[in-house]
């Protein structure tokens, strides 16, 4: 693939670590970090991350970022933990712009959430969102149609995005059919991730909007990510084209209207 010169090359990765716990049972993000770097990835959106403070390694996320030596921390809380919070997470290399939170709860049943970085990418805004959708099928259908209206502020987010997550859609649906008439590629971004060991089903997802250059997409299997987790990792190779100096109306962060 010929490349601008001006092009930034990264590696993007979404990742449901479980809490940290591996198939053996054991809590080890010492592993988790190890199966992180192991692609050495730029943007990491965690799911089912737990931060509480005052125990030792109970700040997952800063504790990951740390191990990983990545500058930016952020959390989305989707519901209490314990003395702190618990939902998803992005740590990144990049500068962080700004960031927001978008419920995806539904009724009585487990709240869920999407989180959103800004990220700036030598002067070009990327957009990241981190989701992690429910187990039923009409709960799923319903969190499409919340992250829809959440996405799609294109008038108000100057630059592309990326939506990760662990969508727990065991076979096509609606949230692939959403996403894909959404987020449209020649390139197949469905890969078995769920049960690690042995996975047979697609639940974890990268999509990304055409102006990204894509030079790779697959699952991360080794050795320890089939037991570090439940899930395997997804992995992006994206090419972001410097577009030069962002525009003044570009507006980030806690300045940013709500999603219709």
């Amino acid at each position: 693939m010929r490349l601008d010169g001006a092009a930034r090359r990264l590696v993007v990765v979404s990742y449901n670590i479980h809490r940290g716990v591996g198939l053996d049972g054991r809590r080890d993000l010492d592993r988790i970090a190890d199966v992180i770097a192991e692609v050495a990835p730029d943007v990491v959106g965690l799911q089912e991350v737990i931060r509480e403070a005052g125990v030792p390694h109970a700040d997952q996320a800063a504790y990951l970022a740390e191990r990983l030596e990545m500058t930016e921390v952020v959390m989305g809380e989707t519901r209490p933990h314990g003395n702190g919070i618990y939902g998803n997470a992005v740590l990144t290399r990049l500068p962080v712009l700004g960031s927001d939170r978008c419920d995806l709860s539904r009724g009585a049943r487990e709240p869920r959430g999407c989180l959103r970085v800004d990220l700036d990418v030598r002067g070009t805004p990327l957009h990241v969102f981190n989701c992690h959708f429910g187990l039923a099928l009409r709960e799923r259908r319903e969190q499409l149609e919340l992250l829809s209206g959440f996405i799609r502020g294109r008038e108000l987010l100057a630059g592309p995005r990326v939506v990760m997550g662990d969508f727990n859609e065991w076979h096509r649906g609606p949230v692939t059919r959403g996403l894909r008439r959404e987020f449209s590629s020649p390139m197949r971004r469905m890969r078995r991730t769920h049960p690690a060991m042995f996975p047979l089903f697609p639940l974890d997802r990268i999509y990304w909007d055409s102006e990204l250059q894509a030079a790779a997409f697959h699952t991360h299997r080794s050795r320890l990510s089939r037991v570090a987790s439940d899930h395997l990792p997804v992995v992006a190779h994206l090419h972001v084209r410097h577009r030069g100096v962002r525009p003044a109306s570009y507006v980030v962060g806690d300045a940013l209207p709500p999603a219709e």
